[in-house]
């Protein structure tokens, strides 16, 4: 279970950082990403953790409702209705009914769309990353005390994906996310947000719900 939470921080990590004064320049910008997103049907993201556990590959498959997550000897599967999560260093998956504000405002599948309540923002400046162009926005969430103080979204100028963001929790420390790849409108079968579990022999289910 420790390494379940070790993954759900990541996850809420996200949805505690947000938007300091809600400056138009950053609005346009963050409200063209969002546009994006929400405008297709499914997407593939390959990612880069970097944090104080370490530095680990990921990707995210999301469509509509459902979302596939991989992470650091983890697996969430969720088809919007039940969440898996499989822990692959012990073998077993964790079965539970999918609660989409269980983890505060973060969810893979409405992530683009967070910072419209909850949070101020404005705009930093342009940078390059990766040989790429990109408009980088920071976000500070409204209420005082939390977890994350500020995230920095990096969104490519031409296209309008996320190339990137930064957070920071109150004693400074800092956790980056960088896509590797990004691959819109993949064609994905519904059953591919569920959990399988003939394709992990041996695997002990835990039911909790």
């Amino acid at each position: 279970m420790k390494k379940v939470a070790f993954l759900w921080a990541l996850l809420v990590g996200v949805s505690l950082s947000a938007v300091a004064q809600k400056d138009k320049k950053a609005a346009d910008v963050l409200d063209a990403m969002s546009k994006k997103y929400q405008a297709l049907n499914s997407y593939k993201a390959t990612f880069t953790y970097t944090g104080e556990g370490g530095t680990y590959k990921g990707d995210l498959t999301v469509k509509k409702n459902a979302f596939r997550l991989k992470l650091a000897g983890q697996e969430v599967f969720t088809d919007g209705k039940t969440m898996s999560t499989y822990i692959k260093e012990t073998n077993e998956v964790n079965v539970q009914d999918y609660d989409a504000g269980a983890a505060g405002d973060f969810n893979p599948t409405k992530i683009y769309s967070i910072y419209k309540q909850g949070y101020n923002y404005k705009y930093i400046g342009e940078q390059k990353q990766g040989g790429q162009a990109v408009e980088v926005v920071e976000l500070t969430p409204e209420k005082k005390n939390t977890q994350i103080t500020k995230v920095q979204i990096a969104v490519n100028k031409k296209d309008k994906s996320v190339k990137g963001w930064k957070l920071t929790d109150k004693n400074g420390k800092v956790t980056s996310y960088t896509i590797d790849k990004f691959t819109p409108n993949v064609a994905v079968a519904d059953n591919f947000f569920v959990f399988d579990k003939s394709k992990y022999p041996g695997v002990e289910v835990v039911d909790l719900r």
